[in-house]
């Protein structure tokens, strides 16, 4: 199978990580980082549930708004026949105002949990890139390069939902009725085919455009070409990383279940399942841009270059020290300029010729104290006297007198 990507190599979005040589292979990273950083998948689910707590909040309300209705006329089963009304397709009717309502608004409620969805997405594939980084900035990150192109995915698939649902209620105001049913039923199959088509297209211009950089046509042809190229991975894969769903799904104390693991690791659960996969697939056809661990270069902290640079001024006072005290190198030299030159004489001079030179030597004498005071205390050569200074204290003493030898090159590393 071939799949013409290529125009993803190079756009990789990893601004602040680089990413790892994996030896043991994604899938056995993936869940290295799922145990050795547990706690912080937790705290990412948190922060991913926050978003969610609009969306949340609408299916809560529609199932209170909906069971509201029967404990009020004309659905109150205390009033009886010959009182009680014809409700024929009441019920199904009502149920279809309701989703009108709450669906349109879960659709709204998507912009909110988009941007949840998009930080975690990068926070995680740093988390599997990197065999375990962790940055809250990455979530910031993550959101600022990917919101976009996770909101459009998001609100298509919620659109097509919504579409899917209200042909659900008309297929059941149909039933309730006594219209043509296998109609209705056909057309919500497919509404149902469409959904779950659509849904996994979706999914996948969620990993191109949380993945990449690349212009909109080159997101959905991609995404396309990727769908329609890992069929049967992309199926096996969803019906795993969907097992949170499938138990809400079923209900019971299985849906109580399902609450427990959202509330736990269940959207990162899902979205490592399908990071890890992607990252699989655009691996498997793109040459990626991965280093040896021991090559890799990470975004380093303040304090860390501070420590590098006290290092290498330290190192630099070794090499300085092991060549053997001069005055060469444990004062600061001056360097050579054309200001700081001294006027030759020409063929003729004079007294005035001396007095110029004179000058101009007192001036020159003058500008190479002042700069060995300003530099004196640099790092390099105030290392380089220190290190000197603590040799010369373990120095053995010569003679009855407690004369220590003289510090030189000769003996000063033995």
């Amino acid at each position: 199978m071939a799949l013409s990507i290529d125009n993803l190599k190079g756009n990789e979005i990893a601004d602040d990580y680089i990413r790892n040589h994996v030896p043991a292979g994604r899938w056995a990273d993936a869940w290295a980082v799922f145990k050795g950083s547990f706690g912080k998948l937790v705290l990412l689910n948190l922060i991913v549930l926050v978003t969610f707590v609009p969306a949340i909040a609408v299916m809560y309300f529609r199932e209170a708004y909906i069971a509201g209705l029967g404990s009020v006329y004309p659905f109150n089963p205390t009033i009886i026949y010959p009182h009680y009304p014809d409700v024929q397709g009441l019920t199904e009717r009502l149920i279809l105002s309701a989703d009108l309502t709450f669906y349109s608004l879960l659709i709204v409620a998507g912009f909110i949990a988009s941007i949840g969805i998009a930080g975690a997405a990068h926070t995680i594939r740093r988390l599997v890139n990197t065999h375990g980084q962790f940055s809250f900035r990455s979530f910031l990150h993550g959101i600022k390069s990917g919101y976009f192109n996770t909101v459009l995915p998001v609100t298509v698939f919620l659109v097509m939902l919504f579409g899917t649902v209200l042909v659900g209620d008309w297929k059941d105001i149909v039933m309730a009725t006594g219209g043509n049913v296998a109609g209705a039923i056909t057309a919500y199959v497919f509404a149902i085919m469409a959904t779950v088509l659509v849904g996994v297209y979706c999914a996948w211009m969620f990993a191109v455009g949380t993945s990449y950089r690349v212009k909109i046509l080159q997101l959905l042809k991609n995404s396309f070409v990727l769908a329609t190229g890992t069929v049967l991975q992309t199926v096996i894969i969803a019906a795993l990383a969907l097992v949170p769903v499938w138990l809400f799904l079923l209900g019971g104390l299985f849906r109580w279940l399902s609450f427990i693991a959202f509330i736990g690791v269940g959207f990162v659960y899902i979205l490592l399942f399908w990071v890890a996969f992607t990252q699989w697939a655009f691996d498997s056809y793109i040459t990626p841009d991965i280093k040896p661990v021991e090559q890799v270069k990470r975004v380093k902290t303040e304090k860390e270059i501070e420590q590098e640079k006290r290092e290498e001024e330290r190192r630099v006072a070794g090499e300085l020290l092991a060549a053997g005290r001069s005055e060469l190198v444990s004062k600061p030299i001056m360097p050579v300029s054309g200001e700081t030159a001294i006027t030759p004489f020409g063929r003729t001079f004079n007294r005035s010729s001396f007095a110029a030179a004179s000058e101009q030597r007192a001036k020159l004498a003058e500008s190479i104290a002042e700069y060995e005071k300003a530099h004196e205390n640099d790092a390099a050569y105030s290392e380089y006297r220190k290190l000197f200074a603590e040799r010369d204290k373990a120095l053995p003493t010569d003679g009855k007198k407690g004369k220590k030898k003289k510090v030189s090159a000769a003996n000063l590393l033995k």
